[in-house]
C-alpha cells in the first residue's frame, strides 16, 4: 500500500479536499507543491510512496516535467485533470483522476498503482 503521498495541486481547495480524502483512507499527505520548480525540489528532497499531480499547474505550466522526475525516482503517480486527458510519452500507463472526483475515485486510482 502507498501509504505517504505527495500532492501538486494549484488549487488550494482541492489541495486540501485531497489531504482529507487521503487522511480519510488511512494514507498521510507527506507535502504539497503549486507549481513545478516546488515540485521538482520536493521531489529531490522529500521520501514519499507516491504523488498525485494536477496535468494544469496555474500560469500555464504543465505537469510533463513532475512526471518526468517522478518516473525517473521510480515513484508512482496520478494525474488528475478537469480538461482531458493528455497522450503524452510522459503519462504513459499513468492513470488518471478526472475532475471533479470522489473519495471513491481518489482511492480506486490509488488502487491501480504498481506496488499497491
Amino acid at each position: 500500500m502507498h501509504r505517504y503521498i505527495f500532492i501538486v495541486e494549484d488549487d488550494p481547495l482541492v489541495a486540501m479536499m485531497l489531504e482529507n480524502y487521503l487522511d480519510a483512507i488511512e494514507r498521510q499527505t507527506v507535502g504539497c507543491a503549486e507549481d513545478v520548480a516546488s515540485a521538482l525540489a520536493a521531489i529531490a528532497e522529500l521520501s514519499f510512496d507516491a504523488a498525485i499531480v494536477d496535468l494544469h499547474l496555474a500560469g500555464g505550466e504543465t505537469s510533463e516535467r513532475v512526471a518526468a522526475a517522478l518516473k525517473a525516482a521510480n515513484i508512482p503517480f496520478i494525474m488528475t485533470t478537469g480538461s482531458g486527458v493528455s497522450s503524452d510519452a510522459a503519462y504513459d500507463g499513468t492513470p488518471f483522476l478526472l475532475k471533479p472526483f470522489t473519495l471513491a475515485s481518489l482511492e480506486a486510482a490509488l488502487s491501480e498503482l504498481p506496488g499497491t
